[in-house]
Order: structure tokens, then sequence, then C-alpha cells
């Protein structure tokens, strides 16, 4: 009776354990939604007010910030995540506080440091990248970097405990006051009667305070739960300090190493794009004008349907590390493979209807910025061909890691960010081709990063199969769907008028994905096992079974 109450306990909370977990992904998939649509929403009336030449400015200090960003953000969060969560599991909260305590103190250090770089350093970092203008943005955004190091410590901390909440929502005050306080410091400059490079620099003071705000929630949320935590100790462990620094890094450092190069090719087009267009006869003014376009319209669509893919990776790490830790052959390898054909379900009519509607997407979401969509347009239809790559490249990121093999990701980053600088220099130095060397390169670099993580995968299991038995399915409705729609929805367009342009935008893009879920299921590109792993999974399979998909 004994051994069938444990088995009995031990059922409940692996239970229990699975839906902290799912609750998790699913409270942080709607808020990265949330974050992604305000960030979008903020950036629509921003450069309405601030122009191409001002969101030149804003971005450029935008991606030095985010490369610092990455560093604190990348790796120290699940490392602290990690050993809070070991602790917590044996009863040592007292140990798991130490943990926070030592790593709030590197993190803080590592914040101040920061914000002296980007302080002091503005006007290097202006020279460098050739956008003199971004100085004084560079320094509005430079307390940023102590404040998201403090919230890096508590969020890691809050989710050692399996508390996403917090997270979630510190995510989306920092984008809510990137919405109230970013724009509405930027509309007071204008009206205000400031020029461009100051507006652009208010802006910029307003994200920083709402990520001010940001912490300041997480520190009050530590506060309160602090004062109802129960502070057992367990069996009196205490890690010493040292040690917990060094299993800090350990963990962390290839973490953030792989992400960072990741945002080091957003850094890498924000230098080639200034210089090299300088250097082939453009102004400073007319290359920075470019960059706003491209980064603000073009960059910001791009982005998108990565946070509809981040769950996958989230949810898959502890799932295919169970299987492969249990010898579970048959898991894992449905694991696998339906985490890699959900990611081309999702992504490539993503990236193909992109592609086909750049241009009817960024007028219905920019209205009345012709200028910057002129410019963004066609180079959104060739940098969304990568979005298929870039988001298979996550999740095969994620597979190496439940796999063990967490610094693999780190050379095929390395490898890819080598294409991509090659690759700018060389055609946006191209006359001919100039600016479309960006999204050119950048599409190069997402081939090279998936291409040489798909072989580590192959090396390290023999579960996974063919690219083309993965994708082909996926590709033929995406092309039939997407092609469907985009030849009546031009054809429509030659007798439409100005104002109905935008509701044939929208039926042409609910069209086709009508069109692409029939396809895919009559084709068999998706399976019962592969909607099974989404959050809600089998209540979307009775719904598909009832309108006769499945």
């Amino acid at each position: 009776m004994f051994l069938i109450g444990n088995r009995v306990c031990d059922k409940q909370a692996k239970e229990k354990s699975k839906r902290s977990f799912m609750s998790g992904v699913a409270v942080l998939t709607l808020s990265t939604l949330i974050v992604k649509l305000i960030g979008l929403l903020y950036k629509i009336p921003l450069i309405k007010y601030l122009g191409e030449d001002g969101m030149g400015y804003f971005n450029s200090a935008y991606e030095i910030y985010m490369f610092f960003y990455i560093i604190a953000t990348a790796g120290l969060p699940v490392a602290i995540s990690i050993m809070v969560s070991k602790s917590a599991e044996n009863g040592r909260h007292k140990n798991a506080v130490r943990i926070f305590n030592v790593s709030l103190l590197v993190l803080f250090v590592l914040g101040v440091l920061g914000t002296a770089v980007l302080f002091f350093g503005a006007e290097r970092f202006g020279t460098l990248i050739g956008n003199s203008g971004a100085i004084m943005s560079v320094s509005a955004i430079a307390p940023m970097a102590l404040f998201i190091c403090v919230s890096s410590a508590l969020r890691g901390y809050f989710q050692g405990y399996q508390n996403m909440v917090p997270t979630a929502v510190s995510n989306i005050i920092e984008a809510v006051g990137k919405l109230l306080l970013g724009l509405g410091l930027a509309v007071w400059a204008v009206n205000s009667g400031y020029d461009i490079i100051s507006s652009a620099a208010f802006a910029t003071l307003g994200i920083t305070i709402g990520v001010g705000l940001s912490m300041l929630y997480l520190l009050v949320c530590k506060l309160l739960s602090g004062r109802n935590k129960s502070m057992s100790d367990g069996d009196g462990y205490l890690q010493g300090r040292g040690e917990i620094v060094r299993s800090l890094i350990k963990i962390a450092v290839p973490i953030t190493l792989s992400s960072v190069v990741i945002s080091l090719t957003r850094v890498i087009d924000l230098v080639m794009i200034l210089r090299r267009l300088q250097a082939i006869g453009y102004t400073e003014d007319a290359a920075n004008a470019i960059y706003g376009s491209y980064s603000t319209l073009a960059v910001s669509m791009f982005n998108l349907p990565a946070s509809f893919v981040t769950p996958i990776a989230l949810s898959l790490v502890p799932i295919l590390t169970a299987a492969i830790d249990t010898r579970n052959e048959k898991k894992e390898k449905g694991t696998l493979n339906a985490s890699l054909r959900l990611c081309g379900i999702i992504t490539i009519p993503a990236s193909l209807g992109l592609s086909m509607f750049s241009r009817p997407i960024l007028e219905l979401v920019f209205s009345g910025e012709e200028s910057a969509i002129n410019t963004a347009a066609p180079l959104l239809s060739v940098l969304a061909l990568s979005v298929f790559f870039s988001c298979v490249m996550t999740v095969t990121n994620a597979i190496l890691q439940a796999y063990g093999k967490e610094r693999k990701p780190i050379i095929s980053m390395l490898l890819g960010a080598c294409v991509k600088v090659i690759m700018s220099y060389i055609l946006i130095g191209i006359p001919e081709i100039n600016i479309y060397g960006a999204p050119i390169s950048t599409l190069l670099c997402d081939i090279t990063v998936s291409a040489v993580n798909m072989s580590y995968i192959k090396k390290v299991s023999n579960h996974m199969n063919g690219a083309m038995k993965l994708f082909s399915r996926s590709l033929v409705a995406s092309a039939l769907s997407i092609g469907i729609c985009g030849a009546g929805y031009y054809i429509m367009l030659k007798n439409a008028t100005l104002e109905s342009t935008a509701s044939f935008t929208v039926a042409a893009i609910a069209i086709a994905a009508a069109i692409f879920v029939v396809f895919a299921f009559k084709l068999k590109a998706v399976n019962e096992s592969d909607i099974l792993l989404l959050p809600k999974g089998d209540k979307i399979c009775l719904l598909l079974k009832k309108i006769k998909l499945m």
C-alpha cells in the first residue's frame, strides 16, 4: 500500500509539474505576443513623428543596446533559474536566496559597467557605426543596461520557482512604457520644436524609463515573495559564493555566446548598411534614412512569426530531454520530427506570404508612410524568405540543447556570422545591389546556421527525418495557397480603389490561410501527433475532427 501511495504521489507530482510548465509556457507565449504587438503599434505612430531619419537614429541606438541586452538576458537568467530550481526542489530555500543574492551582485556590477560603457562611449559608438546623429540616443539608452541586468537576476529567481507571471508582466510593463512614455516624449519633443536628433533621444529616454519601471515591479514582487516564502533550509547546505559564480558562468556562457552571435548579425547590419552605403556614394543622412526604413518596417514584420515558434522551442527541450534520458526512442523520434514539422507548417506559409504580400501588408500597417514603404517593401520581399530558416535555427538550437550539445550552436552561429559579415561587406558595396545586400546576407546566414545545426542533429541522433520529408508537403501547401490568393489579389487590385485595397489585403491573407489549412491536412503535412504537442492540442484535434479536416 505504501508503494502504491508513493506511485500515486509521484504521478500527481509529475502531472502538477507538467501543468505548471505548460501554464508557464502559455503565460510567456501570451506576453510575448502582446509585447510584439505593442512593439509594432509603437513604431507605426513613431515613424510619423520622427520620420525615416529619426527612426535611423533611434534604431541605431536601440541595436547597440540590444547587443548588451542579449549578454545580460540570454544565459544568466536561465542559469540562475536552473540553480535556484535545484535548491528549491531539495528544500534548500536559504541556498536559493544566496544564489540570487550572489547573482544579483554579479549582474549589478555588469550593469554598472555596461551603463558606463554606453554613456561614456556614446560618441565612439556613433563614430564606429558612421551615424553621428545617434550619439544622444545612445547616451539616453545607457541606464537600461543596469535596469536590465537587475531585472535578469529577479526573473531568473522567479523562473527557478516556476513562477513565470512576474517575467511576463514585467515584459508587458516594458512594452507599455515604450508605447506610452517613448511615444509620448517623442510627440512632446517634436511639438516643442526640438530637432529630429533630440526628439529621437527623447523617444529613447522614454523606453529607458519604461524598463526602469519594469525593474521596480520585479523588486516589489521579490520583496512580497520574501515575506510569504518559508525560509526552510532543508539539510542546511549552503554553497560558497565562489562556487555559485563558477556554476553561473559554466551554465550561462554557452547559451549567452550562441545568443550573442545572433544579436551580432543585427549589429553587423547596423554597421555595414551605414558605412558601406556611404562608401558607394550615399551621404550619412541618406544612408541613415534607408536604414531607418529597413529596420523599422521590414525587420519589425520579419520578427513577428518568431513569436509563434519560440513556445515550440521552450516546450520541446524538457519533453525531448525526458525521452532521451528514459531511452524512449519512439517518443524521442516523434517529438524530434513533430517539432520540426510544426516549425515548417507555421513558418513556410508566413515566409512566402510576407514575401508575396510585402507591400500590401506594409501599406496596411504603416499607412501614409509612402516613402518608407517604397524603400522597405522590396527589401521585406527578400528578407521574408529568411523567416523559415531563422525559426528552424531556433528550434534546432533547442534540440541540440536537449541532447546536451549546447556548444554546437555556438559553432554554427559563428559560421553564420562569418557568412553575414563577408556577404554584407561585398554585396552592400556593389552599387547595383546596395541595401539589398543586407536581407540577402541575412538569408545566407540563416541557411548556413540551419544546415549546420541539422547536420549536427543527424550525428547525435539517427531519428531525424530528411529535410524533404519534413518540409516538402508544407512547402507545396504554402506555394499553392499563396500562389492562388496572390494571383487573385493582384488581378482584383487592378480594378480596386485606394480605399478598398486594405480590405482586399485582409481578405486575401485570411483566404490564403484557410486554403493552406485545407491543403496542409489533405497533403498530410500535419498529423494528430503534431497537433497534440501544441498547448490545448487535444481540444484542437477534436475541433478538426468535427469539421472533418482530420
